[in-house]
């Protein structure tokens, strides 16, 4: 009786907590959207543009009113949206700030959207935040204190969030796990998904010197829920997660092996810098998109 009661609680606990059926079957076919900013706004309230979904940045809205809210309830009435954060510092020594975590939690239950996520660093010291995503050591401390701080963030959301892989460009000398590694390890003991972003794997590859096909052979199928890819600079000796320009060749080749291995999950083209027209980053969509339906088909 009781291994029932404990079976029965885990498939509780792996279930998508606090998430409607609705928000499930909507995640199951969403496809490839983009991220929504600012430059976007005023096509997409006016045009309605044929986009999947979009990807909201969480403190952009994390305000009382005024035009942010404005855009984010108007586009909430059209398009299935998610969440992501920049600013949790999930990996800080630090607890997370509860001012902070109130907000997001404000936030969430006003939009029910279809992920939340964060990234897999700190940005956060004391008051100051740094406004940058700051690499951890790959050690089993610091996984420790990662995995506490997002369970921390989930029992207050009540679901379970998804935490991104970030570009790196140092290594810490006293790491003893690869990223992937870590990255695992993290998402394991914090019993989080994954929002795993390819164009991350590849550069980090090219700076640390690893084969990405190893990177996507470490991480398990089961824990990555959604995709990010985006354009990055290439100086030769090291390349540069920019988000300035359209995804390069070599990222959407490993994008196909990353479908291929965790299946066609939801992503996002992300573009944050020299923003185009939103018809130039829906020919991106439609090229991933398509990618995700030849998947679909083989599965």
């Amino acid at each position: 009786m009781q291994m029932v009661e404990s079976q029965s609680a885990r498939a509780r606990l792996l279930a998508p907590i606090s998430a409607s059926q609705e928000i499930v079957e909507r995640r199951s076919r969403l496809g490839c959207g983009t991220g929504l900013r600012r430059e976007h706004h005023e096509t997409v309230l006016s045009d309605r543009p044929p986009v999947r979904w979009f990807e909201l940045i969480s403190e952009n809205f994390m305000v009382e009113g005024g035009r942010p809210l404005h855009v984010l309830d108007r586009v909430r009435a059209e398009y299935p949206v998610a969440l992501h954060g920049v600013s949790a510092s999930l990996g800080s020594a630090e607890p997370i700030d509860p001012t902070y975590l109130e907000r997001l939690a404000r936030l969430v239950r006003r939009v029910e959207p279809v992920f939340v996520s964060d990234h897999l660093c700190w940005t956060r010291l004391n008051a100051h935040n740094s406004h940058d995503l700051l690499p951890l050591p790959f050690t089993e401390e610091a996984v420790a204190v990662a995995a506490a701080n997002i369970r921390r963030v989930q029992d207050r959301l009540g679901r379970r969030i998804l935490v991104e892989n970030v570009s790196t460009y140092l290594r810490f000398a006293g790491s003893v796990l690869t990223e992937w590694e870590f990255l695992t390890s993290v998402a394991e003991e914090a019993d989080c998904g994954l929002l795993l972003d390819v164009n991350n794997v590849y550069v980090n590859a090219r700076n640390h010197g690893f084969d990405p096909e190893d990177y996507l052979a470490g991480v398990p199928a089961g824990r990555v829920r959604q995709f990010h890819i985006a354009g990055h600079q290439d100086f030769g000796d090291h390349v540069i997660d920019s988000h300035d320009r359209t995804v390069a060749a070599e990222v959407w080749k490993l994008f196909r092996s990353a479908v291929s291995r965790f299946g066609p999950q939801p992503t996002i083209i992300e573009r944050d810098e020299d923003v185009p027209p939103l018809d130039e980053l829906l020919a991106e969509t439609r090229t991933a998109q398509g990618v995700l339906d030849a998947a679909g088909d083989a599965h």
